[in-house]
């Protein structure tokens, strides 16, 4: 393949360039891919599972600990970072508790 003086090309001509590339390049990546889950598949016995088909660890469902009074949806289960709303009333000299949801 001749070496092309790109910086001679028009803009155009440079984008249908970037774009015959991008085709080949994305054809090229998909026929490696089939290519070595092919091999990977002939090494294991289990074949690959898709990265969206593998099962979950179910988790408790957490029941929130702490709400906002003045914006009583905004509530936090004591997990995590806390949020803008309740660290600027802790700034502000309130205590933890008095956000505490009655059990």
């Amino acid at each position: 393949m001749k070496n092309p003086n790109l910086s001679e090309k028009s803009a155009n001509e440079l984008w249908a360039l970037h774009e015959q590339v991008v085709d080949i390049l994305s054809v090229k990546i998909l026929e490696a891919k089939a290519q070595l889950e092919e091999k990977l598949s002939k090494l294991s016995l289990n074949p690959p599972i898709p990265l969206n088909e593998r099962a979950r660890r179910p988790y408790a469902a957490v029941l929130p600990k702490f709400r906002n009074p003045v914006q009583p949806a905004e509530t936090w289960t004591g997990r995590g970072k806390q949020p803008r709303w309740l660290l600027a009333q802790l700034k502000s000299g309130r205590q933890l508790e008095h956000f505490r949801i009655p059990a």
